[in-house]
């Protein structure tokens, strides 16, 4: 069987590809870095090993006849096209879970650095200014803010834990409302969208990309936002209006801390690039060392379960090829 692991450059790909082709030996196992290079694998590919660097377009499943499953290394599938993927057969399967802890993590660490000021006080002192009067004038403590969060699953649900002994109030939304019980351990009260908008000192996405997700902070929500609030995107950044939240970063909003772009990586003009509030990471809130392991760890086990012919784990679409 033909294994096809697409991975970003980087030094580690020589490694990682030897890696594989020992814990799939007996199998062809081939890489790519990008469409380009994946093309000409496509006729005979069995088995995609597939990030959300490289997007799986309907025209590229078409053209893999011998496709029966994509395993995505990671938690998200939106750069797969679904769709295409149920209609021709093919099975896709996800690693959930694997990175919750290190972007609810990621996100505490970025909301104290917003309200403290950290990254401009940083570069202030690194280029000969003392920063201390703008500590004084901007840093402001976690406790007793409001936080919400937009999405309340398994990452949504994780970032709530880890703020309860900040001793914030936190409200949250999502399509389905948490069981009573759950909300009260994790001390959270469920607000419709527009009304909780206007409550929170900090906002943090957590949605899933749908049709009905994306745009769903454009320039209305940011502007109902309160005045100085702070948003954190490590979701997708299709969920909110890139050109918008520049606007909305220039007097309304206090900063935003920004892990995903639209394209990645964004070009060198990228207006939020050009921001003074922000905290820019290249998409990276979910790519510990230790999530990396359990990516690594979920991706061999499920591909070896296929080519096993066992039943799979985290599937999305099951197929019938």
């Amino acid at each position: 069987m033909k294994v096809v692991a697409i991975l970003p450059p980087s030094e580690q790909v020589q490694a990682q590809v030897a890696m594989v082709r020992a814990l799939f030996s007996g199998h062809t196992v081939e890489l790519a870095t990008n469409a380009a290079e994946l093309e000409p694998h496509l006729p005979d590919a069995e088995v995609l090993i597939s990030t959300a660097f490289t997007p799986l377009t309907r025209a590229m499943l078409q053209a893999a006849p011998r496709l029966r499953f994509i395993q995505v290394a990671g938690v998200g599938v939106d750069h797969v096209d679904i769709d295409a993927a149920r209609e021709l057969g093919i099975t896709v399967a996800a690693v959930t879970g694997a990175n919750t802890v290190s972007v609810a993590e990621h996100v505490v660490m970025v909301a104290l650095a917003l309200l403290r000021g950290l990254i401009p006080a940083h570069n202030m002192l690194a280029q000969g200014q003392w920063s201390l009067p703008y500590w004084i004038a901007h840093a402001r403590d976690l406790q007793g803010k409001t936080v919400g969060i937009v999405g309340m699953g398994r990452i949504g649900r994780e970032v709530a834990a880890r703020l309860l002994p900040f001793g914030v109030t936190t409200f949250y939304y999502d399509i389905q409302p948490l069981p009573p019980e759950q909300e009260e351990a994790l001390g959270v009260t469920y607000l419709e969208l527009d009304a909780l908008l206007p409550e929170c000192d900090l906002i943090t996405l957590h949605m899933p990309l749908t049709p009905e997700t994306r745009g769903l902070f454009g320039r209305e929500r940011l502007f109902a936002m309160k005045q100085g609030a702070f948003l954190i995107n490590t979701a997708r950044a299709e969920l909110v209006d890139e050109a918008a939240l520049v606007e909305a970063l220039q007097g309304h909003l206090g900063g935003a801390a920004i892990d995903v772009f639209a394209p990645e990586p964004p070009p060198p003009d990228h207006p939020l690039l050009k921001l003074p509030n922000v905290i820019l990471t290249p998409h990276g809130a979910g790519v510990t060392q230790e999530a990396q392991q359990r990516i690594a760890q979920g991706v061999i086990q499920n591909v070896l379960r296929f080519l096993e012919g066992r039943p799979l784990a985290d599937v999305v679409v099951q197929g019938a090829r």
